[in-house]
């Protein structure tokens, strides 16, 4: 079955840099897309960045040139490298995966950006 598990979720301050990691399994990880949600309290959950299998990029506005997404497909990994953390960006992110219509959720990871 479709398992994501990420990590790298932190305390950081403003201004600093945390690395996230989905690691996939039970499916094809280079054929398919992947992306990072995020949700703050009180807020809906929010697209933040995919990768395609071709290694096309899309990105929310309010993370475009700070943020990185990346693959590897010989790890079945995905990251995210936050730079320029704003407290804003405090939030639990998801991985996610979409299969034959349905959509695959690792556990979260928790991302507080405070001093």
């Amino acid at each position: 079955q479709v398992q994501l598990v990420e990590s790298g979720g932190g305390l950081a301050q403003p201004g600093g840099s945390l690395r996230l990691s989905c690691t996939a399994s039970g499916f094809t990880f280079s054929n398919n897309a992947m992306r990072w949600y995020r949700q703050a309290p009180g807020k809906e959950r929010e697209l933040v960045a995919t990768i395609t299998s071709v290694h096309l990029t899309w990105y929310t506005d309010s993370v475009v040139g700070r943020f990185t997404i990346s693959r590897d497909n010989a790890k079945n990994t995905v990251y995210l490298q936050m730079n320029s953390l704003k407290p804003e960006d405090t939030a639990v992110y998801y991985c996610n995966t979409r299969q034959i219509m349905t959509d695959y959720w690792g556990q979260g990871t928790q991302v507080t950006v405070s001093s």
